[in-house]
């Protein structure tokens, strides 16, 4: 199992801790760094500044918004950034919630997900191959454009710059099984929101079609520390943000997911009190166990038990949010 850093996104402004860790993650044989976006920091920009400071460690969006660009747009960024990194870029692909894509991006959300997605990673396949110019009879992302207000001067066109990996690889970030299962037809790999490894079972028929090489690369919220419930608190922090308050209390996938886990009445009262504005309340609502499943925190001999079950399941590449150097450091040393 190949570790990696997990950055995330931005708050209130860019966080001086990043680059620092993705060099310290790079000097300790971390083998890629990863960067987010939601409705603040791009993910292309601060990866970009990473490769510029780095020479060897794989750079990953987990992940790019796809209403934020055109697949073309988001294939051009991929292989910029793979010709500036010397080949090590891998873009990582998530079609957000109605909430973003309508709230903030302005777009109507997709009827059809799946066909949303299974579109746009055809179009920027097809950049990327630089094969022929580039088209795409789609009921979402159609190119050229035909529709009934253009021009119908459109043409299809090939990329003019030659991409340095054809076949860059693509993950999805997926959360329902018939999206999983998708992704396992039309991408290289997987990015979990929320892994258990003792819920492995939950995946099997999804990825039961997954090729050979086939990635799963989920995150997990790391930390060395001698109190667990202390350290639990941002896990719990992160999950009550994402199942109260990013989505709609009528449609919020990651609720949904935690209740596919086992989690449903917890979810829903977490959901209930976040969008009720008792924000502390649904943090405390999380409960520990979930939390912990889904992360590795505490001494290090207990993270050294608890990241063997890790390891013995489908997991190819443990994407670690780790806080600080000594959790990267231990981490990289017990997978060793």
């Amino acid at each position: 199992m190949r570790l990696g850093l997990a950055l995330g996104y931005w708050g209130r402004g860019p966080d001086p801790r990043h680059l620092p860790l993705a060099r310290e993650a790079e000097r300790l044989g971390y083998d890629s760094v990863w960067t987010a976006e939601s409705w603040g920091s791009d993910a292309f920009t601060p990866l970009t500044w990473i490769a510029a400071h780095t020479t060897r460690i794989r750079l990953g969006t987990a992940v790019a918004q796809m209403a934020a660009r055109s697949p073309v747009t988001t294939a051009m960024h991929a292989l910029t950034l793979d010709h500036l990194s010397g080949g090590r870029m891998t873009l990582g692909l998530g079609l957000s919630g109605p909430q973003v894509v309508e709230g903030w991006y302005g777009r109507p959300f997709p009827k059809s997900p799946l066909t949303a997605t299974r579109e746009y990673v055809d179009v920027v396949r097809q950049v990327l191959r630089r094969a022929a110019p580039v088209e795409a009879d789609g009921r979402f992302h159609p190119v050229p454009y035909r529709g009934p207000d253009g021009t119908g001067l459109g043409r299809a066109l090939k990329p003019i710059t030659h991409p340095l990996r054809p076949d860059l690889p693509v993950l999805l970030g997926a959360e329902g099984p018939r999206n999983i299962a998708q992704t396992t037809r039309i991408a290289d790999g997987w990015l979990p929101l929320y892994w258990s490894p003792s819920r492995a079972h939950l995946y099997e028929k999804a990825l039961a079609e997954a090729p050979e090489g086939f990635l799963v690369a989920p995150m997990a919220q790391v930390r060395v520390c001698a109190d667990v419930a202390e350290g639990l608190l941002p896990v719990k922090a992160m999950l009550g943000f994402y199942i109260g308050g990013m989505g709609h209390a009528a449609r919020n996938f990651h609720a949904d997911l935690m209740a596919r886990m086992g989690y449903e009445e917890e979810a829903r009262r977490v959901q209930r009190l976040f969008l009720a504005g008792r924000r502390e309340e649904a943090v405390a609502a999380v409960p520990d166990a979930f939390a912990d499943e889904i992360s590795l925190v505490g001494p290090r001999e207990r993270i050294a038990e608890r990241l063997e079950s890790w390891r013995a399941g489908p997991v190819t590449d443990l994407l670690a949010l780790a806080p600080d150097r000594e959790s990267l450091r231990v981490l990289a040393e017990l997978n060793s």
